[in-house]
């Protein structure tokens, strides 16, 4: 009966192991990849949302959890050596080996292709590169070290001060590069501010359409019988979006932000979230900033010239 739970108990151990490891590693990629996105960002291109705070809530969860669940193996085989010999320790570290061995012959087949292919190995691709290696190539140092009985006190504590480096150095460099969580806050409340914009013109331009004529102030956008209902504020103490009318069919919308916004990632936001570049430029400065926007006749008709 002992020997059944003792088993069971090695069994669940060494499976919260690996999950609890993977998991973390899937994590640290991913901090590291988002730094290298936003430090080289690529031409065009849309990595999705920058904030690191899932990843970075992940590895302060799973890594303790890692450390601990080490320790309580690895007094378990001081105890009992037999149980280094338990077909679900094998299997475990082997399929992580073998995992571990195919991602950094794929690093190296990648960076061989780009390289033959003539294609630009830029710093960002590189530094990819190296991420994958050294988080890969620790895992299967680690492990390879496991297998082969070669852990001793010494090596084990130099592999948690690898890991234990390599965790908090990229939560570092993740908030020293991407920002604080105060700072991603109000980063979001930026994009929360250009998608309330977006929604005010799309507005006007229906107003437009529907009147030829321009709104006098955001209080006339305002309808019972349709969703907006609520013209949205510019912060949450209600102070509300600046809207003026500039010509006859011409008008600003300003609106007071916390941060300059990046024009790589800026472009590719208005290209994702605010229906491509038909949508304007939506750049801005820290403070207060206006977007001045002309409507044009021909592509915006007013409805009954419609018919």
């Amino acid at each position: 009966m002992e020997n059944n739970k003792t088993k069971a108990k090695d069994f669940f151990m060494q499976l919260g192991l690996m999950v609890a490891l993977y998991a973390g590693v899937v994590a640290l990629l991913n901090i590291l990849f988002r730094v290298i996105n936003i430090l080289y960002p690529q031409v065009d291109a849309y990595y999705g949302s920058s904030s690191i705070s899932f990843p970075v809530a992940t590895l302060l969860v799973v890594f303790p959890i890692i450390l601990v669940l080490a320790n309580m193996i690895n007094k378990g085989y001081v105890q009992d050596p037999s149980r280094k010999d338990f077909f679900v320790r094998n299997w475990l570290i082997y399929i992580t080996l073998f995992i571990a061995g195919i991602v950094l012959a794929g690093d190296v087949v990648t960076l061989l292709y780009f390289f033959i292919d003539g294609r630009e190995l830029t710093a960002g691709f590189l530094l990819k590169v190296l991420a994958v290696a050294v988080v890969g190539g620790s895992v299967f140092g680690y492990f390879f070290d496991d297998l082969r009985n070669k852990l001793t006190g010494s090596r084990r504590n130099m592999w948690r001060v690898v890991a234990t480096i390599l965790v908090i150095g990229s939560i570092v460099l993740g908030f020293a590069v991407i920002g604080t969580p105060q700072k991603q806050r109000a980063m979001r409340y930026d994009d929360q501010k250009i998608m309330d914009l977006q929604n005010i013109q799309n507005q006007v331009v229906y107003y437009w359409q529907t009147k030829e004529v321009l709104p006098t102030s955001l209080e006339d956008l305002k309808d019972s019988l349709s969703t907006y209902e609520f013209v949205p504020t510019n912060d949450s103490q209600g102070k509300p979006y600046v809207y003026s009318v500039v010509g006859p069919l011409s008008f600003e919308l300003c609106a007071d932000f916390n941060y300059k916004s990046k024009e790589s990632s800026q472009k590719a936001r208005d290209l994702y979230y605010y229906g491509g570049a038909e949508s304007g430029n939506w750049q801005h400065e820290e403070g207060t900033h206006c977007f001045e926007r002309t409507i044009d006749p021909e592509r915006h008709r007013p409805f009954e010239k419609n018919i």
